[in-house]
């Protein structure tokens, strides 16, 4: 074979990296299941999509309709379980091979910095291709129905494939470039999250429409850069338009930017791989370079050097183990300047966004869908937070060998686990606060009557299925007693279903996805049945609104699209119903603590035994 050629392939298909993971990936039954899951998830919303849209179908022009509709859901599904599920797979390229060294082997084998780089990237990429191809029966069902033509199929695929590819690329370097690897599992995700938020609620407010009156929108400068704005463009190409340049002179870069938004993002996703590939081949060779020296920042911080043999006195709680989550936990710097940030962000943005609508930049609809859009992915990074630090509090004492000496203390399991969860609801405290002060300043900018803005704070809106309307303030100042009275129980019942599986897992990794798999069931399941009461109801709905934090902050900011039946009715009633739900769901939770505590309590030596001296 030529020496090239047996070079070429071993950048990738020859990769004994690649080669490794892909054959020990097969091998696991958490991959097995992921991968089933995955399918079966799919197979079931096109079944019931299909069943759904081609009810009562009369013509083959309604029939291709209902496949078009059917294949939209799906693309939209595919693209938001490949995002949730590149960083589960890609994990383990910032935790396996940061936290034990592994690199440090690698880089005494023969291999290049490359084919390093390479083999992770592509050895953990291969399981979330498989996922794409698997799905493509279940894509061409869709043309049987007419509606869907075959390059919008690809089409979809390409920002799929894509994007997992810059997700993994963006992974890879994490473990490249970070030692402690562990700690940036969560950062990844909440910053994945973060981002896909964040981008869509900033192209919503700068869409303008085609022509004076039209009801279609130009797409924005923000559309190549979000995966599903791109899949926006090619689905409702009718109401999402982009830019026609046809002689106006304008560049290539513009005019792909900007009327070509699909094919932008799918180049940006490959360029910004290559870019970061390139840069993790790079800094490969000085991984650990500076191992044992004093960094800059934590004399800044205060911290002082690793592994000093003195340190100044701290006090302790009665609890330790409280004191131990709450306090010790977060003195790292990215800890530091995670948290704070977060909460100096969180803030700054609220007094922002009311700032444009004191001004009359914006009107009431603008501010609602901007404070749901922000409020509701400040929600989603403090739950996954709470189930990151919750699920690896357990187990990460399990592997670093801590627990077995906490065991040889006095402190029973009551008080250890009770410790534990006090100390992660202490630490998420400042964090817990941003949504909240976020809706207590709109509260009481409401109750002002927006202090003399022009025009008042009130809006009318029509309500769903009825030819009515009601006028109601931008928000209900209610929220402000409702929403923290609901979302400090719910959190603490996420602690706990993530302490639960810390207690079950060998490790942190397989903690962490076992407790978002169960939340997120739990979660999605309580707030589709929500939905539904809340729209149909009445004021019964309204109290069940509460029993989710989205659909709670959906019934604050956007009353009359979650519990319109209410409002129809007695819209006084409607908002009382919301205060006393959010009290009611606030002691559901509490007393599913307290019954998971006892559980953990009984069960715990026995657990903490079973898999004593496994890693």
């Amino acid at each position: 074979m030529p020496a090239i050629l047996n070079w070429l392939l071993r950048l990738v298909v020859t990769n004994p990296i690649c080669m490794r993971l892909v054959q020990g990936g097969s091998t696991r039954k958490r991959h097995l299941y992921i991968r089933a899951g995955y399918l079966a998830v799919m197979i079931v919303v096109v079944v019931f999509a299909l069943l759904s849209t081609s009810s009562g179908v009369s013509s083959l022009r309604d029939l291709a309709s209902a496949g078009a509709q059917t294949f939209n859901w799906v693309s939209y599904l595919q693209v938001g379980l490949i995002c949730l599920l590149t960083p589960v797979f890609m994990a383990g390229a910032i935790a396996q091979e940061a936290n034990p060294r592994t690199w440090d082997i690698l880089l005494t084998t023969p291999l290049n910095s490359l084919q390093v780089v390479l083999g992770n990237l592509f050895g953990r990429l291969f399981f979330i291709i498989a996922l794409l191809f698997s799905t493509l029966p279940l894509f061409a069902v869709t043309q049987f129905f007419g509606g869907v033509p075959g390059d919008a199929i690809f089409a979809s695929y390409a920002i799929a494939g894509t994007s997992s590819l810059l997700v993994a690329a963006i992974a890879v370097t994490l473990s490249v470039t970070r030692t402690a690897g562990r700690r940036a599992v969560f950062w990844f995700y909440a910053t994945v999250v973060m981002y896909l938020f964040l981008t869509y609620a900033i192209d919503i407010q700068l869409r303008r429409p085609i022509a004076p009156g039209a009801i279609a929108r130009h797409t924005t400068l923000i559309t190549p850069t979000n995966p599903f704005l791109a899949l926006k463009v090619l689905l409702d190409s009718n109401h999402y338009v982009p830019f026609d340049l046809t002689g106006t002179g304008a560049g290539w870069l513009k005019t792909m930017w900007l009327t070509r938004p699909i094919a932008a993002f799918c180049w940006i996703c490959m360029a910004g791989s290559l870019l970061l590939i390139g840069f993790s081949t790079v800094r490969l060779r000085v991984i650990g370079a500076k191992t044992g020296t004093i960094a800059w920042y934590r004399r800044w911080f205060g911290m002082g050097a690793k592994g000093a043999t003195e340190r100044p006195a701290r006090t302790v709680t009665r609890n330790p183990i409280a004191w131990r989550e709450a306090v010790a936990r977060g003195k790292t710097p990215i800890a530091i300047i995670g948290r704070w940030g977060f909460v100096v962000l969180g803030v700054a943005v609220a007094l922002v966004l009311l700032g444009f609508f004191h001004t009359g930049a914006w009107n009431g609809p603008n501010l609602q869908l901007a404070v749901a859009s922000v409020v509701s992915a400040e929600i989603v990074i403090i739950t996954l937070a709470a189930l990151n630090m919750s699920a690896t509090a357990v187990s990460r004492e399990r592997e670093d060998g801590t627990l077995d000496l906490i065991l040889t203390t006095p402190i029973q399991p009551g008080p250890y686990l009770a410790g534990k969860l006090r100390g992660l609801i202490m630490y998420l405290t400042p964090m817990i606060l941003v949504p909240v002060l976020t809706i207590a300043i709109l509260a009481v900018y409401v109750l002002a009557d927006g202090f003399g803005r022009a025009g008042g704070v009130a809006v009318t809106l029509p309500l769903p299925g009825t030819t009515g309307s009601v006028t109601l303030p931008v928000i209900l100042w209610e929220g402000a007693i409702a929403l923290p009275m609901m979302l400090a129980p719910f959190l603490a019942f996420c602690v706990m279903i993530g302490l639960q599986w810390s207690i079950k897992s060998k490790g942190t990794i397989g903690s962490v996805i076992a407790a978002v798999a169960v939340v997120l069931t739990i979660v999605g399941m309580i707030s589709l049945c929500a939905a539904v009461a809340g729209n149909n109801l009445s004021v019964p709905g309204a109290a069940m609104s509460a029993l989710s934090p989205i659909n709670l902050l959906f019934a604050i900011v956007l009353p009359t699209k979650t519990i319109g039946s209410a409002l129809t009715n007695n819209p006084t009633a409607a908002r009382t119903a919301l205060v006393v739900g959010a009290a009611g769901a606030g002691l559901l939770y509490s007393g599913v603590v307290y019954g998971l505590h006892n559980n953990m309590k009984r069960t715990f030596m026995m657990t903490v035994r079973r898999l004593a001296g496994t890693t």
